[in-house]
């Protein structure tokens, strides 16, 4: 638990990352009083720092925050001596203009239908992220467009969790471990969101 902790310390205090986004989101959407929060995020980080994955894949990239944070987790690895590989999807060619400067170096986006461009990966999926269209039917069909691409080794997430049981339902299918983490917003209207987890086997290290 220290470990993770740490981890969730070193994205916190990452004022490179934060000042990045801030002026990205300045110049991309003009928000020049834009507050950089992380949520949820900071448990994808945290996962990816532990697991020293080969390669990330996620769906649904928008403004690039959430691939900005998985990137300079990779990097940070990377100078560990354990390098991965970001593969993000998203229909909106607009999308990831935050993803650029040193977290594009380890990084791709691939424009058109999550379902086609998953098709078109090899694998092995060390780490799937699905954040894109969050309709019941697609995020079914995004895990099993993924589950013959994953490593055995492998840790899916899902950031629609809060909404719905897909998910879950896949895991117990497969056999698969399943938890979830809810995001408690403080003083905030949205009530937060959460992190759905399911590694191929518990216990999970990244030996």
């Amino acid at each position: 638990m220290e470990v993770v902790e740490g981890y969730i310390r070193e994205l916190t205090e990452d004022e490179a990352l934060r000042e990045h986004i801030a002026t990205g989101l300045q110049f991309g959407l003009g928000l020049s009083d834009a507050t950089v929060g992380f949520g949820r995020r900071e448990g994808w980080y945290a996962i990816i720092r532990s697991f020293k994955p080969r390669m990330v894949v996620e769906t649904g990239v928008h403004q690039g925050v959430g691939a900005c944070v998985i990137c300079s987790a990779l990097l940070r690895n990377a100078e560990e001596g354990h390098p991965g590989l970001y593969c993000g999807t998203d229909i909106d060619r607009a999308a990831g203009f935050l993803l650029n400067g040193p977290y594009a170096e380890c990084a791709q986006v691939l424009y058109g239908d999550s379902l086609e461009s998953l098709a078109t990966l090899d694998g092995p999926i060390d780490v799937f992220i699905n954040d894109s269209d969050h309709s019941v039917a697609y995020e079914a069909a995004e895990y099993r467009a993924i589950e013959s691409k994953l490593a055995d080794r492998s840790i899916i997430l899902g950031d629609n969790s809060h909404v719905t049981s897909e998910l879950l339902e896949f895991a117990k299918q497969r056999g698969r471990p399943f938890v979830f983490f809810r995001e408690d917003p403080i003083d905030h209207w949205y009530p937060g969101a959460g992190i759905g987890i399911s590694p191929s086997a518990v216990p999970l290290d990244s030996n």
